[in-house]
């Protein structure tokens, strides 16, 4: 552990962010990493708590009392070796998870958490400023030949365990760069996608090969604006080229909401929206953009991308920012003892929501309303919950006007006929079916065809993704080989 009273001593230093009115000229990252010497304070409120409950809570078991003792003892180096030895990419999870770990921390129960995420992102940091993120080729090559479809962490990350397996690698992306919805979902203001590119370089140096543009399979006619590929390649020719296909390609089907007017021009989905803005910070063409500049917005969704949404609308000048939510108001503080280590249900308030607009809940939408085909307006009426069941309460109904509305209501499952055209079962939600545990270690029922991350589990966090791609790359290691040593 690292400071025996450090948790007694110490208090919590949370992260620090640009001023709202600045950031909000710019689309740049602006949370500020830890001073080193702020790092090693917060990482000194470890305890020793006998059971580190954080190492469960976190989906890829990250070692965290060891790299905290690590910061401590500012051995920074062997810190991101105990890093990397779990999390590919802690770069992406510092900065965008929710950190599940620091809702299960033990000092959580009747304090502040240790700054878990804060921590990693510092160490991940300065292992990018000191140059020890390098290349890891293999030691050996194997002659066995591994097709990645989807480039998202989930790909990115079974991608670079079985190159350094030695396996021959090539990565399969419909947009035309690596990233997935990292690259086109999660907005530059989160993320950088720098921290995108120079892992691309890495793994490439690892032997990783990677080929953008190629759609594998089809996509519905509604959602081929979210694809920007150049080629097609026939499932069928995957399977007879490579000796294993991993499916990681996530779970794009975003839900629709079938009311009246849901056809005027300027409903849109969010992942019609948010790639565009990307996109364009990065040089990408401006022609046709969809834009919140001088509007009145209405985000219909109250989760992660309903407020990249939000953020997003603020930047490019909204009029006005309104975020709906069906359920109600969570409690703005989870009871401890009955949560505690698991997930909190409590009201979580996003840097996007600090920077300006109204959040609703309980409201739903009954119609979108409009003139030549033009949305104008939205009809709603509030809501309550009542054995269960949501009931609308009795002259509640009101008209908002708005001219552009953003569908942010979640993901259903994997888009087109990805699954249909490899031949793979789906499960009840949709998804491709294939179990984690070591006899169904994510095969599908098709032979040499796995499947992981979003497009087997569903829609999830990015540090799920890590963590099904690593595990998914032992399991084929071991299919390709018969034995792996990479760790699961």
């Amino acid at each position: 552990m690292a400071k025996i009273t450090g948790f007694l001593e110490y208090n919590r230093v949370s992260d620090t962010y640009e001023p709202a009115d600045a950031r909000l000229r710019h689309y740049r990252e602006f949370v500020h990493t830890l001073k080193e010497g702020d790092a090693k304070q917060q990482a000194a409120r470890c305890m020793d708590c006998g059971i580190p409950f954080c190492n469960n809570g976190c989906p890829v078991n990250n070692i965290i009392p060891d790299f905290n003792d690590l910061v401590y003892q500012n051995d920074w180096k062997s810190a991101i070796d105990v890093l990397h030895s779990t999390n590919n990419f802690p770069e992406f999870t510092g900065r965008i998870c929710p950190a599940p770990c620091e809702a299960a921390c033990t000092l959580n129960f009747n304090d502040d958490a240790v700054g878990i995420k804060s921590i990693e992102r510092a160490i991940i940091d300065r292992a990018w400023q000191e140059g020890w993120v390098t290349p890891q080729p293999p030691a050996f090559v194997t002659g066995k030949t591994v097709a990645v479809i989807g480039s998202g962490p989930a790909g990115m990350a079974a991608a670079q365990q079985l190159a350094r397996a030695g396996h021959a690698v090539t990565v399969f992306e419909k947009n035309e760069r690596v990233g997935g919805l990292l690259r086109y979902g999660i907005p530059d203001f989160k993320m950088e996608k720098h921290q995108i590119d120079r892992r691309v370089e890495q793994m490439q140096a690892e032997g990783v090969v990677f080929r953008t543009g190629v759609l594998v399979g089809e996509l519905p006619e509604k959602l081929k604006v979210t694809s920007h590929h150049t080629e097609t390649v026939n499932p069928d020719d995957l399977k007879a080229e490579f000796d294993a296909v991993l499916l990681s390609g996530g779970a794009e089907h975003p839900r629709d909401l079938p009311v009246p007017g849901r056809e005027l021009s300027g409903v849109h989905f969010a992942m019609e929206f948010l790639p565009q803005q990307n996109r364009v910070n990065h040089g990408g063409p401006s022609d046709g953009q969809i834009l919140a500049t001088g509007k009145n917005v209405i985000v219909i969704g109250g989760g992660d991308t309903g407020s990249d949404c939000m953020g997003t609308s603020h930047r490019q000048g909204a009029k006005s920012v309104t975020q709906f939510e069906l359920m109600p108001m969570p409690p703005e503080e989870e009871y401890k003892p009955l949560s505690w280590p698991y997930w909190p249900y409590r009201l979580r308030t996003s840097s996007s929501h600090q920077e300006g607009g109204v959040r609703e809940f309980a409201i739903a939408t009954r119609e979108f309303v409009g003139e030549d085909g033009k949305l104008t307006g939205i009809r709603t009426v509030r809501v309550q919950w009542e054995g269960g069941k949501m009931v609308e309460v009795e002259g509640s109904e009101e008209f908002l006007p708005a001219d552009l509305v953003l569908l942010a209501m979640g993901f259903m499952s994997p888009v087109g006929g990805i699954l249909e055209k490899f031949g793979v079962e789906r499960d009840g939600r949709g998804n491709a079916q294939a179990g984690t545990d070591d006899e169904t270690g994510y095969f599908t029922n098709v032979p040499g065809v796995f499947a992981a991350g979003d497009m087997r589990r569903g829609q999830s966090l990015v540090v799920w993704a890590i963590r099904e791609g690593r595990q998914a790359a032992r399991e084929i290691d071991r299919f390709l080989m018969g034995t792996s040593l990479l760790p699961r």
